[in-house]
């Protein structure tokens, strides 16, 4: 990929990256949940997040577009180039899970029946002393889970005021708006916080955002949902009604 392109597309790219980040904390959330419940979590889903070379899962493509975004931005922040790490050590942390994972789902298994059968007293000794170390992948992965957990709370914290500059992008205005409900569950008590970073004073902006975006696409009744929010949140606003007359008339014209 030439830099020339990667910033022509630096819009999708940006819009990409949220949505790569909220899809990933929701998934990796779901997983770090059942260890506070039981002590485990599924490889095959660590497996899936991860991918391979050639076929990258969704963190392994979350690390790559950060680096795409971040090490190309003419406008390089400190806060972008923390981003761009943190993203990278959240994927090599969820690496070394899905191996603790493995060793756990598979191999301890066999060492409780291993231990439990007929073994020689020296047998035994050695399998016991085996099993110690594997039971202590369990707090390899309690460490990680730990450490994801407290890298995902700061992108939480850095990621608003990155995207700051990025409150005319129509593309990640349509995201937030589309996948709300995951936004809000990823972002929690901070997702105000979010919306005020990027739109300031104006969070309509958003809605009519997406609604532009979503109108150029031909979703009628989405776009139409998104100048309501707008409507309901700022009905003064010049900007949101001139944005409700084009979706009524496109509306009108699409019922004739």
């Amino acid at each position: 990929m030439s830099k020339a392109w990667i910033q022509a597309k630096h819009p999708e790219f940006v819009r990409d990256l949220f949505k790569f980040f909220c899809q990933a904390c929701e998934l990796l959330e779901e997983q770090f949940a059942r260890f506070d419940k039981d002590g485990t979590v599924e490889f095959g889903v660590l497996k899936e997040l991860v991918g391979i070379e050639t076929n990258k899962g969704l963190l392994w493509r979350m690390k790559d577009t950060a680096h795409h975004v971040f090490r190309n931005d003419p406008l390089s922040q400190l806060g972008g180039q923390f981003l761009d790490w943190a993203m990278g050590y959240i994927f090599h942390e969820a690496l070394k899970l899905k191996e603790d994972s493995y060793q756990k789902q598979n191999y301890a298994p066999w060492f409780h029946r291993l231990y439990e059968g007929e073994l020689s007293a020296s047998e035994k000794d050695i399998t016991e002393q085996l099993f110690l170390i594997l039971n202590q992948t369990e707090e390899s992965m309690r460490r990680e889970i730990d450490r994801i957990r407290f890298i995902i709370a700061k992108c939480r914290q850095l990621l608003p005021y990155y995207l700051n500059r990025y409150s005319d992008n129509v593309l990640l205005a349509r995201y937030i708006f589309s996948q709300n409900e995951l936004v809000r569950t990823v972002f929690g008590q901070e997702y105000d916080a979010l919306v005020k970073a990027i739109y300031g004073d104006e969070p309509e902006r958003m809605y009519i955002l997406a609604s532009q975006s979503l109108r150029m696409g031909g979703w009628v009744d989405e776009a139409t949902e998104a100048v309501r929010r707008a409507v309901q949140m700022n009905p003064a606003s010049k900007m949101v009604l001139q944005e409700k007359k084009i979706i009524d008339n496109w509306a009108k014209r699409m019922r004739n």
